[in-house]
């Protein structure tokens, strides 16, 4: 899943807690940003602050996911059209 990625964290929900997940990110070098499931014997530390911006990514997702009209287009016009709502939603934001 994280292969050949070049981030600085990984940031992630609960289920992806898993010592392999955490092991392969931090052996790339990585900041895991993942909230330890409920029964693990020693709760992991995270980066509760950068954890929430992981809710705005997804929120863009769904926004874009909503918006069907960047399905019906090429791969330039959908690149640009993606980019564009994207400019939208950031402007929601201000």
């Amino acid at each position: 899943m994280i292969d050949g990625i070049d981030a600085q964290c990984l940031l992630a929900e609960r289920g992806y807690d898993t010592n392999e997940i955490v092991e392969k990110a931090e052996g790339a070098g990585m900041q895991v940003v993942i909230p330890p499931k409920k029964d693990r014997k020693v709760l992991r530390p995270y980066d509760e602050h950068l954890y929430r911006h992981r809710h705005l990514v997804k929120n863009a997702f769904i926004h874009l996911k909503r918006w069907h009209g960047i399905t019906t287009r090429n791969q330039a016009s959908f690149v640009a059209a993606v980019q564009i709502r994207c400019i939208a939603l950031w402007a929601e934001i201000l």
